[in-house]
């Protein structure tokens, strides 16, 4: 008995003196202990939790280099090596994950809204439910800082910048032609209906190298996924009829909408400031298909457009007016995929292609342009680490453009294939400071032209709410269509953007504040009133445009009340076209302000919404006075309200009048090319196409939950 107690003695001596103590201290960055860490051996069920102080200790029997496994909610899991016979008391610092809610965000130059943007400052499709802006994305994109409202072109014109210098992009692919044909000083429409769209991101400046081919925005359209129900919804307008239909099934789901609009009753009941002789008339559609894969999501994405209108349109030039006659036929097929592969890598790529075509009649003569325009995407992404990702990317574009007249026996136009590469990681240092750093290399086959342009964006959070953004980048694009079709003896034209960022975004309020500049340079010139097939051309352009962008958002403070304010102020000068001096160009107004209101009455079921915008004078170039571009036109006032009542859950009638008050808004001047018997330049003003407009619809929704209605898009 006694030489077995001996034994069992030296067998626990010997298991306990085989025991290694680990003991050391866990902390954060800043050298503050954390309690509640979880240590353990890696592999084993050796292990231990922090104290109050951080400080751990646990024994074990393990040999060798053994890996220590410590870990705690929001901080990053750090594993390291160790070996158990010559472990020393140690101090681990964890550093905190970027993978949280509250993570720093790079917004500078980007207004965001989707369920999926990590820093909204709008609701999805919230900048289609303005007052005036009747369904067009463009009319609600107006009343968000850094835009100007240039009423008689109805485009986007982006802090100093003409129309052509925004791309736009459907699930990031890039659309051609973006807007609906139209003629001198009427304006047009965007061809996209905003109720396939779940998420919008429009970048005033400063966006990533993923993006070419624009000098000054980008926006960003993104399809909803998956549907969620089968549904139905009806549209009778004063303007037209809708009807759109979505289908779900297992892994799939098809949506559909048409509309067809018709302006020539609304003509006989509305007075316009426009001679129609056949009123504008469209049919339009887009269908969606969606197909979940095992690894990822195929959507397949058409658009179509066909428009046509005549009128007579006045000129100071003619004592007879001109005939303007326009058809306009357009096709827009988009295929994505974006799924997982391998360790972690993701893919989205596609291809897209748009048919534009244009047959017009001035009076006797015709005129008839096609425009075929391709691109072609591929990214990939990595996460290199929980602190780095990157991607990198290829972009190829194809244009060709044709057209043709009646009257002269030359036809112009021209074929461009653009090459592009690009790479660009996020890099987050920690959970309050992260960097975006890129380069974008670009080939012109046309220009024959290759360029590399660097782009990096910095952000960092001050608080839980507040964050500063800086951003620099180079940005270039072919010259316009106007121009190419005439002569391709061309330089890309070029702007550097530096822009500073501010935002504070907490319980549903949101301030933003951005000042920028802009420098311009190698912008085309030409020598003749118009650009020409005879006109000479040059890339010796230049100009700047610098600003401060405001924007503030309450969805709180009273209730039942969503509203935002807008104010930019910009101070812009381009030596450009057929300018004779470096001024500020006749589509920008130094001044832009905005309030947009929503308001829910209970009692009423109804919503109410209310919008204005008040814009500085445009200068314009009066012949009649020496200097140039010295005139100025009146301050423009726009006063528009909409009522959405809930006639039963999923039935609506809205009603919309934009310009309430009859401001006389007046966008400009067209002077005579000579002086009359005076010696003086006569001139007519560019205003609106009519004082007011009326919209009135009824809106029905079929779905099987029986609830879902078109409130949101109104």
């Amino acid at each position: 008995m006694k030489t077995i107690i001996i034994f069992l003695i030296v067998l626990i001596s010997n298991f306990t003196f085989s025991q290694t103590k680990i003991f050391g201290k866990i902390v954060d960055e800043k050298s503050n202990p954390i309690a509640g860490a979880n240590i353990y051996i890696d592999g084993t069920y050796d292990g231990a939790t922090s104290n109050e102080i951080g400080e751990f200790t646990f024994s074990t029997s393990e040999k060798g280099n053994k890996i220590l496994v410590i870990s705690f909610l929001t901080y990053e899991t750090l594993k390291t090596t160790i070996e158990i016979e010559t472990y020393q008391n140690k101090t681990f610092k964890l550093k905190e994950s970027i993978n949280t809610l509250d993570e720093v965000v790079i917004n500078a130059g980007t207004f965001e809204a989707g369920d999926k943007a990590k820093n909204t400052v709008l609701k999805p499709l919230d900048i289609v439910t303005t007052a005036g802006s009747n369904g067009d994305i463009v009319s609600a994109l107006q009343t968000l800082p850094g835009t100007q409202t240039v009423g008689e072109s109805g485009r986007l014109f982006v802090r100093g910048g003409e129309a052509d210098e925004t791309q736009t992009y459907v699930d990031g692919i890039r659309v051609a032609q973006p807007f609906g044909s139209t003629t001198q000083n009427l304006p047009t429409r965007g061809r996209f209906s905003p109720f396939l769209f779940s998420g919008i991101s429009f970048s005033t400046g400063g966006y990533s190298a993923e993006y070419g081919e624009a000098l000054s925005s980008v926006l960003l359209l993104n399809t909803t996924d998956m549907a969620t129900e089968n549904k139905t919804d009806i549209s009778f307008m004063t303007v037209g009829l809708g009807v759109a239909n979505t289908q779900k099934w297992e892994k799939s789901s098809l949506t559909f909408n048409t509309a067809y609009i018709d302006l020539a009753p609304y003509k006989v009941a509305i007075p316009q400031n426009v001679d129609w002789n056949k009123a504008f008339q469209s049919l339009s559609g887009e269908i969606v298909y969606r197909y979940e894969l095992e690894r990822g999501l195929f959507k397949l994405y058409t658009a179509f457009d066909a428009s046509r209108f005549d009128l007579n349109q006045e000129s100071i030039n003619s004592v007879a007016k001109t005939r303007v006659d326009l058809k306009n036929n357009n096709l827009y097929v988009n295929a994505s995929y974006k799924g997982n592969f391998g360790s972690n890598w993701q893919i989205t790529t596609g291809l897209s292609y748009g048919l534009g075509n244009n047959k017009i009649g001035l009076d006797n003569q015709r005129i008839e342009n096609t425009e075929h325009a391709s691109h072609l995407k591929l990214k990939i992404k990595k996460p290199i680490s929980d602190r780095i990702k990157l991607s990198f990317g290829a972009d190829y574009f194809i244009t060709k453009f044709d057209e043709k007249y009646s009257f002269i026996t030359n036809k112009t136009g021209y074929n461009s294939n653009i090459f592009a590469g690009y790479t660009e990681a996020d890099i987050f240092f920690s959970k309050k400071l992260a960097m975006k750093v890129g380069v974008r290399a670009v080939n012109n086959d046309l220009l024959n032209e290759t360029s590399i342009s660097p782009r990096t964006s910095l952000a960092y959070k001050v608080s839980k709410a507040s964050q500063f953004s800086v951003a620099y980048g180079e940005f270039e694009q072919a010259p316009r269509q106007d121009y190419l079709k005439f002569n391709s003896d061309f330089k890309n034209e070029r702007a550097s953007h530096y822009i500073l960022n501010y935002q504070y975004s907490k319980d549903k309020r949101t301030f933003r504040s951005e000042i920028y500049f802009k420098d311009y340079n190698d912008l085309v010139k030409f020598d003749t009133q118009i650009a020409q097939y005879n006109s000479n051309f040059n890339n010796n352009g230049f100009g700047f445009a610098k600003g401060l962008d405001v924007f503030w958002r309450d969805n709180k403070s009273i209730k039942n009340l969503e509203y935002w304010v807008s104010y930019s102020y910009i101070d812009t000068k381009r030596d450009y076209r057929n300018y004779e001096a470096e001024v500020t160009p006749n589509f920008v107004a130094k001044n832009n302000f905005s309030i947009v209101t929503k308001y829910w009455i209970n009692d009423w079921k109804s919503s109410v919404g209310l919008s204005y915008s008040f814009n500085s004078g445009r200068p314009y170039d009066n012949p009649n006075e020496v200097s140039f571009m010295n005139g100025k036109t009146k301050s423009y006032n726009n006063v528009s309200l909409s009522w959405a009542y809930l006639l039963s859950q999923q039935k609506i009638l809205f009603i919309s009048i934009s310009n309430v008050l009859g401001t006389q808004n007046v966008f400009g001047y067209d002077y005579a090319n000579s002086p009359d018997s005076n010696g003086v330049f006569q001139r007519n003003e560019i205003i609106p196409t009519a004082d007011r407009f009326f919209f009135v619809g009824f809106f029905w929704t079929i779905s099987d939950n029986k609830k879902d209605n078109q409130l949101d898009n109104l």
